[in-house]
């Protein structure tokens, strides 16, 4: 009978196209966590590298935005000032070599023409526009303005032609397509290698979630007596804590030992708190299966009280369980966020929680692309998993068949 309600579910599921398109959209980001997960694995950390290296200057907006003449001015003195500082150094040369923005470098020329061709001519047009009190409007200022960039633009790239003229790279181009954040770095690579983190958040936390509360309230409601009290009394007294609470206590309380600055904590404290809810719904469902006829009918042949329960039991439970599993991914996610935010999740890697506690200087400065950014994919993912759980329930629960 489970059996057959399971196919019955499968197929009306795969009729549902908004739940089909939502399951397209996990499939791509969980195949995006695994690539990032296994190319970090393989590569030394390298991906993570990634993350945390300067392609640019600061805070620079997405790719096809425009730019005030201000902004435009301070990103391409940002790359005069650099190679102004490697011209200082007691090895011009070898300073000059070492400058590197992502893909993007200088010319491989000698130290005196880079000086003569780059540094020269825009260090007259920056003194130039120092006279000028305002940009826009001013037409002189603004054709200044277009030949600074054009010295700066016209010889940093990833590669470059006899001339020592710059292109950039497909790499440098897809880091810089949704901007800089406040160092510099590339945001659309942080939210991607951010999903790899969420992702292995939400299907740690609410696997592990679902099978504790999904056994305990499963031994609570077919065992019944010390059992149940045990469990009740447990998951009464969890759910009195207020879990923002009791998550940032347990988060907390991994600070200083060998563990802080691992995803354990994060784990050690959504195990703690999310086994709640999926415990009270199976027990519930349990104390109306045990009643049912199959079930005394299993008792009778003599089966052994922990054989029905998880061999005709459990699995009838099955769809509260597909079901709590995504809710608590969604909830894994967004817990994640805030106490990321509030700088007692995940650190010393991206995620989109420590992405938006980052962008907070930058939210009150205008600067709306990372916040904006890490938002954007977890309301997707989150939405995507909310369409799927409604799906599930409506597949799978007895009561909708």
């Amino acid at each position: 009978m489970a059996k057959f309600m399971q196919q019955r579910g499968v197929r009306k599921l795969l009729k549902d196209r908004l739940a089909v398109s939502s399951m397209w959209v996990i499939g791509a980001y969980l195949t995006v966590a695994f690539a990032v997960l296994l190319g970090n694995s393989f590569s030394g950390g390298a991906l993570k590298a990634e993350t945390e290296l300067r392609i640019g200057a600061d805070n620079v907006p997405g790719a096809w935005t425009s730019q005030t003449a201000e902004e435009r001015l301070r990103d391409a003195t940002f790359y005069f000032d650099n190679i102004k500082k490697a011209s200082r150094s007691s090895d011009p040369a070898s300073a000059y070599a070492a400058l590197e923005w992502g893909s993007d470098r200088l010319p491989a020329w000698k130290a005196d023409r880079i000086e003569a061709e780059l540094i020269a001519p825009a260090a007259e047009l920056s003194t130039a526009l120092e006279v000028h009190d305002e940009l826009e409007g001013n037409i002189e200022a603004l054709a200044l303005l277009q030949q600074f960039e054009a010295v700066i633009r016209g010889h940093i790239g990833a590669s470059h032609d006899a001339d020592g003229n710059a292109s950039r790279s497909f790499g440098q181009s897809f880091r810089m397509l949704l901007g800089t954040d406040r160092q510099g770095r590339s945001i659309l690579v942080r939210a991607i290698y951010s999903t790899k983190v969420a992702v292995q958040i939400g299907i740690i936390s609410a696997l592990i979630s679902v099978l504790i509360g999904t056994i305990l309230g499963a031994a609570a409601g077919y065992f019944g007596g010390i059992v149940d009290v045990i469990v009740v009394w447990l998951y009464s007294t969890f759910s009195s804590i207020p879990w923002i609470v009791l998550l940032m206590v347990l988060a907390s309380a991994f600070r200083g030992t060998e563990l802080d600055g691992t995803l354990i904590p994060v784990y050690v404290a959504f195990c703690m708190s999310f086994w709640i809810s999926p415990c009270r719904v199976v027990r519930g469902e349990v104390m109306k299966l045990k009643e049912l006829e199959y079930v005394q009918a299993a008792s009778a042949i003599g089966f052994s009280r922990t054989r029905i329960l998880f061999k005709h039991v459990i699995p009838n439970t099955a769809h509260l369980m597909f079901i709590n599993f995504s809710l608590l991914f969604i909830g894994a996610i967004k817990a994640e966020v805030i106490l990321s935010f509030l700088g007692l999740g995940v650190k010393h890697e991206p995620s989109w929680g420590v992405m938006i506690n980052h962008a907070k200087a930058e939210v009150l400065n205008g600067f709306f692309w990372q916040i904006g950014t890490a938002t954007i994919f977890m309301v997707i993912l989150v939405l995507a998993f909310n369409t799927l759980s409604d799906a599930l329930q409506d597949a799978f629960d007895p009561k909708h068949i």
